[in-house]
């Protein structure tokens, strides 16, 4: 395998870039909160590139939940997704996305996570909750 493909996998940001650039831009310590924002790119849509595809939305909810949990614990415990539920409030088009992850309680090795997700209009157009269990991070070789 290429060593910069490698690096870039290792590092997710292979997988965020695939994601329409997700990127954490905040995170609130008091709310236990990361928001992130995304590009909707009209691959990931269908209806002639018009409404995302509901997979994408709930990877963008899953990976700001999981960003909060990693926030939440110094970048120490990652989190690996046990249920996760969404709802589809409004539609989702190409353009610029924002998604709120929160954690809504972590135990020793549970976390309770909710999250929001905003169309580019700004509407609120997902809403997940989940439960994932709790890992240690892995040491980067």
């Amino acid at each position: 395998m290429d060593d910069e493909l490698e690096a870039r996998i290792r590092s997710g940001k292979a997988l965020f870039e695939s994601m329409g650039g997700f990127h954490v831009t905040g995170w609130d310590a008091a709310n236990k909160e990361a928001t992130a924002a995304f590009t909707v790119r009209r691959e990931y849509c269908h209806t002639n590139g018009t409404i995302a595809q509901g997979g994408f939305i709930t990877a963008w909810l899953d990976a700001a939940m999981a960003q909060a949990v990693l926030h939440d614990t110094d970048h120490v415990l990652s989190v690996a997704s046990l249920e996760i539920k969404v709802s589809f409030l409004e539609r989702v088009g190409p353009g610029e996305g924002i998604v709120h992850g929160r954690v809504v309680r972590r135990g020793k090795r549970v976390a309770f996570m909710e999250g929001d997700l905003f169309n580019p209009d700004g509407k609120l157009a997902a809403q997940a909750t989940s439960t994932g269990m709790l890992v240690p991070m892995t040491p980067k070789s």
